[in-house]
């Protein structure tokens, strides 16, 4: 059984010329790139683009990474940054939460839950639905602390704050969840009765 290979062992691949080894980490980490351009734009196509449109720019600046951080807080700053310029350049509302279904079902498609696991698919379905109505910023440290499982030092790399920052605004953001998660469960006991 052969072991599998860091991101920095990929990282050095590629840079001694073995350009397939990027698949590798673009295989590793296209899921939170993904996910992370989904909760800016909420629109499939946009997110994919925005991901992609990272993964290119990680790639053309991988000998710049200076491995001082990991390398998905490195590339989710890309991607953070590309999310950022595709909605300058789209001038979207962010506040718009109109495509929830589709982010639902991706989420779903990405879990790595066993089909017969209806209870966990049920309460992924409320979680993604209230990590939806919640504000792109309120997202994403959600989403880069919980399903990228980046620390709050990471975060703070990511989206260019102090970590006190990142902290404070984790706490509130997990606050605005919990109150989103009831509303979306009361609203749910009241169409079952």
């Amino acid at each position: 059984m052969q072991k599998e290979l860091t991101d920095i062992e990929l990282i050095n691949l590629v840079l001694a010329g073995n350009q397939s080894a990027y698949a590798n980490l673009v295989k590793r980490h296209q899921r939170y790139a993904f996910t992370l351009a989904l909760r800016f734009t909420k629109s499939r196509e946009d997110a994919e683009e925005i991901a992609q449109d990272g993964f290119v720019k990680a790639y053309k600046s991988l000998s710049a990474f200076q491995q001082q951080s990991k390398f998905t807080t490195w590339l989710y700053s890309i991607v953070y940054t590309t999310a950022m310029t595709f909605l300058r350049k789209k001038q979207l509302k962010t506040d718009s939460m109109n495509d929830d279904a589709v982010f639902t079902q991706v989420n779903l498609l990405a879990s790595d839950l066993k089909p017969d696991s209806t209870e966990q698919k049920s309460r992924l379905y409320y979680v993604n639905l209230a990590i939806g109505q919640l504000l792109p910023d309120d997202a994403t440290i959600i989403t880069l602390f919980y399903q990228g499982e980046q620390s709050l030092e990471e975060i703070a790399q990511v989206i260019g704050m102090e970590t006190n920052t990142v902290k404070v605004k984790l706490h509130r953001a997990r606050h605005r969840l919990k109150e989103k998660l009831e509303g979306l469960l009361k609203q749910e006991v009241r169409e079952l009765l």
